[in-house]
């Protein structure tokens, strides 16, 4: 064993006890949350349930609010998703493809609303929505939703459309194609991927949003983020284990989904300034 060690090398072995240690952090609060969702009887000491079961989801899902929660937030995250590509879309190919001054510090505005604190901002604009009468509003909330993903889908989207080469476009016009079916045949296709990317981070981020909501809202539009506020403080925590996987699940499903799409370079040439 000892020889097997020294083969290996001092530098494999502490690569392979940070990828555990890494894997342990991000997997071990997972794999906790599926055990206590599936479990029926869990008593300390015990390493493992002494009984699994269904009863928490059972439970969860008799609550009146809860599939309330989970319709509302997928309507609200698909609306803002939706939106945003309409108008963030334009926008970003204007930011790619054309001259104007200051262009660079509109495109690095996009940014501040991830540069303070969120509840300062939100507080801020509530005020501002409690004026224009938005508050517990479906607008409002979409507004506070979309102002938090200005950035993915602004920057991403440049950054793909600036990746399509000029001379690709010329050669379309060359024989015959107009500037409209030059941008729906060659540039939108191309930069595709990274337009997919930007919706995916806007439909999670808008998924997950809690305290803008929280804010503008409620009472009249609790998603499940909200939700989950009351459930871990009112019931116990194999309830809260259950819902916290039916906010987690989407998340994991679409970017598996769209793994092929999500890599280090779409990333990191979406936050590059040029």
């Amino acid at each position: 064993m000892r020889w097997y060690f020294k083969a290996l090398g001092t530098r494999k072995i502490v690569e392979f006890i940070v990828l555990v240690l890494f894997v342990i952090f991000f997997l071990g609060p997972l794999l906790n949350l599926a055990i206590l969702a599936f479990t029926g009887k869990w008593n300390y000491p015990d390493v493992m349930p002494h009984q699994w079961s269904m009863k928490w989801w059972t439970f969860v899902f008799k609550q009146e609010d809860i599939p309330q929660s989970i319709g509302l937030s997928f309507m609200i995250a698909a609306i803002v998703t939706g939106l945003s590509i309409v108008l963030c879309i334009p926008a970003a190919y204007a930011f790619a493809r054309i001259r104007f001054p200051f262009s660079k510090f509109f495109l690095f505005s996009f940014l501040l609303t991830h540069a303070f604190p969120k509840m300062g901002l939100y507080v801020s604009i509530a005020v501002l929505f409690y004026k224009l009468g938005l508050m517990n509003t479906l607008l409002g909330v979409v507004l506070i939703h979309m102002i938090n993903v200005l950035m993915f889908m602004t920057w991403i989207p440049t950054a793909a459309f600036r990746n399509v080469h000029q001379a690709q476009e010329e050669s379309a016009r060359d024989v015959g194609a107009g500037p409209f079916r030059v941008f729906l045949k060659i540039t939108l296709p191309m930069a595709l991927p990274g337009i997919i990317v930007a919706s995916i981070f806007t439909f999670l981020n808008s998924l997950d949003e809690a305290q803008g909501t929280f804010l503008v809202g409620i009472p009249n539009y609790k998603t499940m983020p909200i939700v989950m506020y009351s459930i871990i403080s009112d019931y116990p925590a194999y309830a809260g284990a259950v819902f916290s996987i039916i906010l987690t699940a989407p998340t994991i499903i679409l970017l598996l989904a769209a793994k092929r799409f999500v890599s280090a370079d779409v990333m990191s040439s979406g936050f590059t300034l040029k």
